[in-house]
């Protein structure tokens, strides 16, 4: 049987369907319909950066749950091995995992989502992160090198831009945080930049938040 080809998703497609193994059972994408879901890679278990990683995401993963995002990592490691680090990270650093890990052993999810790095592993999948709307569409991807841990507050503070923005149709400025105003759609004909306030700069005006 041929490998699946590599491909990389983009902004606005559909996700690439997938099924799979998991740390909770059999699961596949349209498990996760109706939520947003963060689907990120790790190279391997049992390794310092991951490690580091999981522990700051399953403390993030409460404030993603009020978001209505759910978290699924992956990695080519076995069932049996994510359950043995898993259990190891909760008995040395008293931290429960409480999302699923995918066992991507043929490295079918990888390569649908372009997760493979030929230049840093031949196998182990990159850090890579998708997060996906309740529609299967994928709104924003971040990918770090194996040497660099994501910075998780950021993830948090995508999704919460994303879902934010998507409920007000406006748009997050550079380093806008929770609470913050958002801005408003750019004007699209002479007419729509002429009635907007009188003073403000008419491509570029803020909505309070509510």
């Amino acid at each position: 049987m041929s490998e699946t080809p590599m491909t990389l998703p983009r902004l606005g497609d559909s996700a690439p369907d997938f099924e799979a193994d998991s740390t909770h059972g059999r699961l596949a994408l349209k498990d996760f319909r109706g939520s947003w879901l963060v689907l990120f890679s790790h190279p391997a278990d049992f390794t310092p950066v991951c490690t580091t990683e999981f522990i700051a995401l399953a403390h993030a993963a409460d404030r993603l749950g009020a978001l209505n995002c759910q978290l699924l990592g992956l990695s080519i490691d076995s069932v049996y091995s994510h359950i043995a680090w898993l259990r190891t990270i909760e008995a040395q650093f008293g931290t429960a995992i409480p999302f699923p890990v995918l066992a991507d052993h043929d490295r079918a999810v990888a390569l649908r989502y372009g997760m493979l790095m030929p230049g840093e592993s031949s196998t182990e999948a990159s850090r890579c992160l998708f997060v996906i709307d309740p529609d299967g569409i994928v709104r924003a991807m971040i990918y770090y090198p194996m040497i660099v841990g994501r910075n998780i507050e950021e993830v948090v503070r995508l999704v919460t831009a994303l879902t934010t923005t998507a409920a007000a149709k406006a748009s997050a400025p550079a380093n806008w945080q929770p609470g913050e105003a958002l801005l408003e759609p750019a004007p699209r004909t002479v007419e729509g930049a002429a009635a907007r306030n009188a003073g403000a700069d008419w491509f570029l005006q803020y909505r309070n938040a509510d």
